[in-house]
């Protein structure tokens, strides 16, 4: 590791170009509880949930009910919803996976001999995570019953909402694709057409399906008991028989038995010290771990030093993130079924060895080797860059549509912070079941047909999540929520606003509003996994001289306008833990929001 250079802008120079007083939002602040998510409906369904009594896990159960209504082009009920929570009363984090299973059939040699080795369309599903995941932290968690915090979701999708620009952007977006497939044609291009802006957007059948598992529910004896009811008449009931049906019928491989031995785990969080603080990610089901050995590699550089989005602190993060990506390449896959060496990946000292190796003075061209984690077999074996080789120009990989995210933090302090994923209207891996309204995850494009491979195909293994929610706790300083949807570039925003917080020292709706980058050089996590060598994206606002540094150092780069909703859609709640204050930003790359008070 090369010194640093002197010559670099202090960091108040660097951000004098987005203050509090000309963000795009405020900042909310109160001194109760707050809500952000990737649509205001979403957090006012749960803000009545708060005011009605109940705790920050039945809030944000509604939060994502609705969301998997109003962003049901990124998420669904039939998706995955990677959850971390923290319980004030046990003081304890912990992690609901929220991604589910291959099916039984999903060997290495089903996609080798029929597939050309290739993880996609309905062959790629994945049983599906979502709701299981909302109904398991009710019950362990929450205090309300399903009909309480599904009453929300039932209306807009019965009754239907506005449709909104950026929905109405992705529908278009998708158009050509899902012509093709009549189930999300009927929903998502009524009459042939894309729904207008401001047009009223109904989805009747996902509506009768939550109506049903409110049925079914209330036919129980009890909070807990109906809960069960709802998940056995998904899981083991009608919807599970009509998903399996469609499967059989339509060539994919998920069964009932799939369906009915699924349950979603809940799992201690990885976490790392940094700066005084926790921070707490998902397990290596997830790349969760990725984010968090990022922070342990870049916290031997001084980035405040750096100066905020100079040529010197993007070049130092993007090599960072080459550097995770390779190594989350070679080792990072279901625990259940890889020997993950969670513990020296996350190490000091295997963060110190792979900051080492981080020049000032040029850029990575590629992905580089995966490190040495002691204790772990060293991957020599297989090149991680053998995912398809795409032009640098090419386009963002559309799944990138597929997320949202939202956290709720509330007055007992009480901290939800999810990621739910895997929607319909951009048509990539499956269609929609008729009458069910929702498209059963397809997650398994997050694996490979590779047997040395952490992530390779294998029945009832849990493709790896590129959905990463967090939370970092400073005791008796502060606690913060924070994630996005974006693919591979969701944790690259997250270490970016996170730095803007804790380095930089802005307040949240500044950090969320800052130009982001985002680098594409290393193997995408969804098929067709490819890699850009050498790509860096950058939002224009960082500057044509910083680009030209950047790209001196062998960094090729591509523009994005301000505000690109492709560099993700952060989503921050924090609370002071010494004021009690809460504060709340929304990213106004799509259509997030925050509410609170």
């Amino acid at each position: 590791m090369a010194d640093i250079p002197d010559a670099r802008k202090p960091a108040e120079e660097r951000l004098a170009g987005i203050t509090p007083n000309n963000s795009a939002r405020p900042c909310l602040q109160g001194t109760e509880a707050m809500i952000v998510s990737g649509h205001y409906l979403s957090s006012i369904a749960g803000w009545r949930i708060l005011e009605a009594g109940g705790n920050a896990v039945d809030a944000g159960v509604a939060v994502g009910l609705v969301t998997n209504v109003v962003e049901s082009s990124f998420t669904g009920i039939g998706g995955v919803a990677p959850c971390l929570l923290y319980l004030a009363d046990r003081d304890e984090v912990v992690a609901i996976s929220g991604v589910g299973t291959l099916p039984e059939a999903a060997t290495l040699e089903y996609f080798r001999d029929n597939h050309a080795g290739v993880v996609s369309g309905i062959h790629a599903t994945t049983v599906p995570a979502a709701m299981d995941a909302w109904l398991t932290a009710l019950e362990d968690f929450g205090t309300m019953s399903f009909a309480d915090v599904a009453r929300d979701a039932i209306a807009a999708a019965r009754d239907g909402f506005a449709m909104y620009p950026f929905f109405n952007k992705i529908i278009q977006v998708g158009e050509t694709r899902n012509r093709t497939l009549p189930g999300i044609a009927a929903v998502y291009l009524p009459g042939g057409r894309v729904p207008a802006v401001g047009e009223i957007f109904v989805q009747r059948d996902l509506g009768a399906t939550l109506q049903y598992l409110v049925d079914e529910s209330r036919r129980a004896d009890g909070r807990v008991a109906g809960l069960r009811a709802a998940r056995h008449a998904f899981y083991r009931g009608d919807v599970a028989r009509r998903i399996a049906e469609y499967q059989a019928h339509n060539g994919g491989l998920l069964t009932m038995a799939d369906m009915a031995d699924f349950r979603v785990g809940i799992e201690a969080p990885s976490r790392v010290s940094y700066r005084g603080s926790e921070v707490f990610a998902g397990g290596p089901y997830s790349q969760g771990p990725s984010m968090l050995q990022a922070l342990k590699i870049l916290e031997h550089f001084d980035l405040a030093s750096l100066g905020h989005n100079s040529s010197a602190y993007i070049h130092v993060l993007t090599e960072a993130i080459k550097l995770v990506a390779a190594d989350r390449d070679a080792y990072i896959g279901d625990p259940k079924f890889v020997n993950v060496p969670l513990q020296g990946l996350l190490s000091a000292e295997f963060g110190a060895e792979r900051a080492r190796e981080i020049s000032f003075d040029r850029s990575h061209p590629d992905v580089p080797p995966p490190g040495r984690v002691a204790g772990a077999s060293w991957p020599t074996d297989r090149d991680r860059r053998a995912g398809q080789q795409a032009s640098a120009s090419g386009g963002a990989d559309a799944s990138a549509f597929g997320t949202s995210y939202f956290a709720v933090i509330d007055r007992w302090g009480n901290v939800f912070s999810a990621t739910p994923s895997d929607g319909a209207a951009n048509g990539l891996h499956g269609d929609i079941i008729p009458g069910l309204g929702f498209i059963p995850s397809t997650r398994g494009v997050s694996s490979w047909a590779d047997p040395s491979h952490p992530s390779s195909v294998a029945p009832r293994k849990r493709p790896r999540l590129t959905m990463g929610p967090a939370l970092a706790i400073r005791p008796g300083a502060s606690m913060l929520a924070f994630g996005s949807p974006g693919t591979d570039v969701q944790l690259q925003a997250m270490l970016q606003i996170l730095f803007s917080l804790e380095i930089f020292g802005t307040d949240p709706q500044v950090a969320v509003e800052l130009p982001r980058f985002a680098t594409y050089s290393f193997p995408g996590s969804m098929t067709p996994h490819a890699n850009y060598p050498g790509r860096l994206n950058l939002e224009r606002s960082i500057g044509q001289g910083v680009a030209d540094e950047l790209a001196a150092l062998g960094h090729r780069i591509e523009w994005w306008p301000d505000g690109e909703w492709l560099a993700g859609s952060m989503g921050v709640v924090r609370r002071d833990l010494g004021t009690g204050v809460v504060s709340g930003a929304a990213d106004p790359r799509r259509t997030a929001y925050a509410v609170g008070r």
